[in-house]
């Protein structure tokens, strides 16, 4: 059985590029705003959550805080996916509490997979 994973992202060409990317080796679940993910999260729990940043009506940070707070999701691994790219950037976001971080616009597919990849392993 593939791994499930959450796509939290508001722009509808990010969120068919991921999924194109994904649908061949993950079951992929689609969620347009933090609120829509906050709902389909609590009912079926993914093995993964890639999280858009900047979202309308709730931000990723605010949905990660949300994860974070949940006994059954609490150790979710999710990843930042985020067109914030600056210096200090992917620090900032770790040290929010995700548990990797991953560039867009995504041109390399290879990137995503390898952060997918590391986050589902056992002995991360």
């Amino acid at each position: 059985m593939s791994a499930k994973i959450a796509v939290v992202e508001d722009n509808p060409d990010n969120r068919l590029l991921v999924n194109t990317i994904l649908e061949d080796e993950y079951e992929v679940s689609e969620f347009e705003t933090g609120k829509e993910a906050i709902a389909g999260l609590a009912d079926d729990a993914p093995d993964l959550v890639l999280l858009d940043i900047s979202l309308p009506e709730m931000d990723g940070t605010e949905v990660l805080a949300w994860i974070r707070q949940q006994p059954a999701l609490g150790e979710l691994p999710v990843i930042a996916l985020t067109a914030h790219a600056m210096a200090g950037d992917r620090e900032k976001y770790l040290a929010a509490g995700f548990n990797d971080y991953v560039t867009k616009p995504i041109v390399d597919e290879a990137v995503l997979l390898e952060a997918i990849r590391r986050c589902l392993s056992p002995t991360n």
